[in-house]
């Protein structure tokens, strides 16, 4: 029963903070400075399957999707790309570096008030590059509510049960809070602990997936929700 839960996990990218919208609109200025090459819709199918095909050596990221982005530039243009197209490209590109990670309404009130009710660890479990998630979080002030944030390059039932190992605690004892039902719920599930699922607006195309029902998986709309879960259940 989620009485039972000793450690809260969180995702972090589009849970804590608005990502996905920023990718979004680097993709759409790719695709309107490659036009010439394509319509939109084949050059981000194009772009997708640079990313996939890159996934094994650059993980995920804006570091991983500027590398992508140029590559897919340089393939569907047979390399001839002008220079201020790919430039304008890069720097869209590169300013997902920089997002500003504000949170998301409700999530710095909530996060406080499970800190300080003291019932809990809270964790952040993120996928993608380990400098870029750790300056999201810096931006967004966040850091001091966790007690511990993890970046891993894959979000699967090894991750859960390593991080379910290193904190002492069983599966059955922790509840993953996340926007992507494949990577923040499924696993979890699969494991025999509980998935907090609040979609978000947007989702990347390699995060989709068939949901099912379960009795472990409750869906919210929205993080101020976790209140009623994890504090207002005595």
């Amino acid at each position: 029963m989620m009485k039972d839960v000793k450690v809260i996990i969180f995702d972090a990218d589009d849970t804590l903070w608005d990502n996905q919208s920023y990718f979004d609109k680097a993709e759409d200025v790719f695709t309107e400075e490659l036009k010439e090459y394509g319509t939109a819709e084949e050059l981000s199918e194009t772009l997708f399957e640079t990313e996939s095909k890159n996934m094994p050596i650059l993980g995920y990221g804006a570091k991983a999707v500027c590398i992508s982005m140029m590559e897919t530039a340089l393939r569907v243009s047979d390399s001839k790309v002008p220079g201020e197209n790919l430039s304008r490209i890069l720097s869209s590109a590169k300013s997902l570096l920089s997002l500003p990670a504000t949170p998301l309404p409700g999530v710095e009130d909530t996060l406080k008030a499970l800190k300080d009710c003291g019932r809990y660890r809270l964790v952040v479990l993120t996928k993608g590059d380990m400098l870029d998630q750790e300056n999201k979080l810096r931006r967004s002030g966040l850091s001091d509510y966790f007690d511990r944030i993890e970046v891993v390059s894959n979000k699967g039932k090894k991750e859960y049960l390593d991080l379910c190992q290193s904190e002492g605690v069983s599966p059955e004892e922790i509840a993953m809070v996340g926007n992507s039902f494949k990577s923040d719920i499924q696993p979890v599930i699969e494991i025999g602990g509980y998935g907090i699922y609040i979609p978000f607006r947007t989702m990347w195309q390699h995060e989709v997936t068939e949901e099912f029902e379960h009795p472990n998986i409750t869906r919210l709309d929205s993080f101020d929700q976790l209140r009623k879960i994890f504090i207002d259940n005595e």
